[in-house]
């Protein structure tokens, strides 16, 4: 029997603590210019993606982060058309972007075309054919080279990035955050992965200091996913227009009915309940 062991936490190892998954087929591995890409099958979670050794997504609950990721800003901001991500190789924010029939641009900007390329072969319905859609324009390039040169202007900027190590660290800088905001249209909003407070309460920290040098409205919304292990995990919300943020559950309501969507995690509801955080983490924006 083989297992994976995420290494996310692994100096906890030595008390007590980790997380495993019984692999039932390896499906693909390799060392990129990037990163070391593992693609596996598990009996719980169906196939997953890890990269250099910590989970990124599963065919299970994949739904979660992506919905919550793309719709909370599409529907705050209520009129987007431009739409920029950074990272996001499995395609599953770029699939729930796509949805939004109003946007008339995804930009996707990922570093490794191997995620990108392995994903779309190994884990498709992550991205259901949203690659071949005409709105989507892939561009494998560094993401933070390509806000600190581009001269296009995006409503919504969301930064489905890894942890702050390895490639991933450069954008969760100050810098990275002002070049974003340069790239923003008047009114637009940002997003970004920001991690689990229980067990990275930095990230939290860092972040809310960051975000709080370039806007005006910064903030932090909550969702659940269960491989995301630590327990709640927080998305970052920055914008300069804060009324994008208090937009009332009658009014998100009046716009996902009109779009017609269908969704598993997203809601009015839950879209307005989470960004509503716990005293620890409230503590922890304030530190």
């Amino acid at each position: 029997m083989s297992w994976f062991e995420e290494t996310l936490y692994a100096e906890w190892r030595d008390q007590g603590y980790a997380q495993r998954f019984r692999i039932t087929d390896l499906v693909y591995q390799e060392k990129s210019e990037h990163q070391d890409l593992v693609i596996f099958d598990t009996p719980m979670f169906g196939r997953v993606l890890a990269l250099d050794g910590i989970i990124q997504t599963t065919e299970k609950d994949e739904f979660i982060y992506h919905e919550m990721m793309a719709h909370v800003p599409l529907f705050g901001h209520g009129a987007a058309k431009r739409v920029l991500i950074i990272g996001g190789g499995d395609g599953g924010v770029l699939r729930e972007v796509l949805r939004h029939k109003g946007v008339d641009l995804a930009r996707m900007v990922e570093i490794d075309r191997s995620v990108v390329d392995l994903c779309r072969e190994y884990m498709p319905s992550l991205s259901a054919g949203a690659f071949d859609e005409p709105r989507c324009d892939l561009v494998i390039a560094d993401g933070c080279q390509y806000v600190a040169e581009t001269d296009d202007r995006f409503d919504v900027i969301i930064i489905d990035s890894t942890d702050p190590l390895g490639p991933g660290e450069v954008l969760f800088t100050e810098q990275f955050y002002a070049d974003c905001r340069r790239c923003m249209t008047d009114g637009g909003v940002l997003v970004t992965q920001n991690g689990v407070p229980f067990t990275q309460p930095e990230e939290v920290v860092n972040s809310a200091k960051r975000l709080g040098a370039v806007f005006k409205d910064v903030g932090f919304y909550a969702t659940v996913v269960p491989t995301y292990i630590g327990g709640t995990m927080m998305l970052g919300w920055a914008s300069d227009n804060a009324g994008l943020k208090s937009v009332s559950v009658e009014e998100l309501q009046r716009r996902i009915d009109a779009s017609g969507l269908k969704t598993r995690y997203y809601s009015a509801d839950m879209h307005k309940a989470a960004f509503s955080l716990p005293p620890y983490v409230q503590e922890l924006m304030k530190a």
